[in-house]
């Protein structure tokens, strides 16, 4: 039940940031492609990003850990690479849309875990 409420909390701040922000920072044609995003954003953070982080790891180090934020764009460029309807706007919003996409997520995924 969690996970399920996890990927609807997931999809509802992907299409928030598309929607707030005018499609300046990210584009999504709907909720179904939200839920899509969300769910190839889950499997993309379980299994892609720990093997991007430990190879990135040097240059994270060397940059004190701002590398991380390149990392989650990554992720976000992953997820709209296969997820028809979801679009990025360039390298720059893609970063500040991973940045607010991965606070909201864990702010509402550390109140879920607490039940």
């Amino acid at each position: 039940m969690k996970f399920v409420l996890r990927m609807v909390v997931s999809a509802a701040v992907i299409f928030g940031v598309a929607y707030l922000s005018g499609d300046r920072l990210l584009q999504v044609d709907g909720p179904e492609a939200a839920l899509w995003a969300a769910l190839v954003l889950a499997v993309a953070n379980a299994f892609v990003r720990p093997v991007v982080k430990i190879l990135s790891l040097p240059i994270t180090i060397l940059t004190l850990g701002l590398f991380a934020l390149v990392v989650n764009a990554l992720m976000i460029y992953l997820v709209a690479w296969v997820v028809p309807g979801v679009h990025t706007t360039g390298f720059i919003a893609t970063v500040i849309a991973a940045i607010i996409i991965s606070a909201v997520t864990s702010l509402f995924s550390s109140a879920i875990d607490k039940d």
